[in-house]
């Protein structure tokens, strides 16, 4: 498959560069809830997220992230597998790679991404687009053609790491699916400090909306999730 080709294109890159010259860190953490991209992933229900990187001086790098999916995941993982290129021109900072999403328990709902992100000062902008999906997203979200569209502010308030952040899923079969429109934005703002996270979220997502509604019964509800992380050099 296409997603095969990238990741293996870009294991052979690092292979090739060396290793004298590229850094490796792992991440773990505990979370109250997972949100991702304003929605909750597991059912409301905590869980435990961890990842590797290699990050190549060149600016390449490619690394693995791993989440339980709490009562949403009918006792399966999220593994994602990425790879991608980073750096500056001038003052811009840039990001663009390729993402895939694999789940254990239901393997036909994976997809894949590129994506590509440009930080300037304090601001990120970013978009993602679902370049590859299995069987089970035909004519239903996280189907080809997805956009995710986003933006965020990333500064220091008094002792804080603070983050406000927006963003749009815009879904290529929006208004296909089950009871219509699909499509939904969302806001939030989060807070850290050595290692330790508070976050709000606040998304539109339809009661009815069976694509993304249906992991949890009010998906628009405001949510509040704490949790703690820590990263280390191997």
């Amino acid at each position: 498959m296409k997603k095969s080709i990238v990741l293996a294109t870009a294991v052979a890159s690092v292979l090739v560069s060396g290793a004298a010259s590229a850094e490796l860190t792992a991440n773990v953490g505990a979370f109250s809830n997972y949100i991702f991209r304003g929605t909750t992933y597991s059912g409301d229900s905590a869980v435990v997220q961890g990842g590797i990187d290699w990050n190549h001086d060149s600016g390449f790098y490619v690394g693995t992230w791993v989440s339980t999916l709490g009562k949403a995941g009918l006792g399966g993982n999220e593994i994602d597998v990425y790879a991608g290129f980073s750096g500056e021109a001038g003052k811009l900072g840039y990001d663009v790679g390729a993402l895939t999403y694999q789940y254990t328990s239901s393997p036909e709902f994976n997809y894949t991404e590129v994506y590509v992100s440009g930080t300037f000062s304090i601001i990120t902008l970013g978009l993602n687009y679902t370049a590859d999906a299995a069987s089970g997203n035909k004519d239903a979200a996280f189907d080809t053609g997805d956009i995710y569209f986003y933006g965020s502010a990333d500064f220091a308030a008094g002792p804080f790491d603070t983050s406000i952040y927006a963003g749009t899923y815009q879904f290529t079969n929006d208004g296909k699916y089950g009871n219509g429109d699909i499509s939904y934005s969302h806001v939030g703002a989060s807070f850290s400090k050595d290692g330790f996270a508070f976050a709000i979220d606040k998304n539109d997502v339809a009661s009815d909306n069976g694509a993304v509604g249906g992991l949890s019964p009010n998906m628009d509800a405001v949510r509040f999730t704490v949790s703690y992380s820590k990263d280390f050099q191997l």
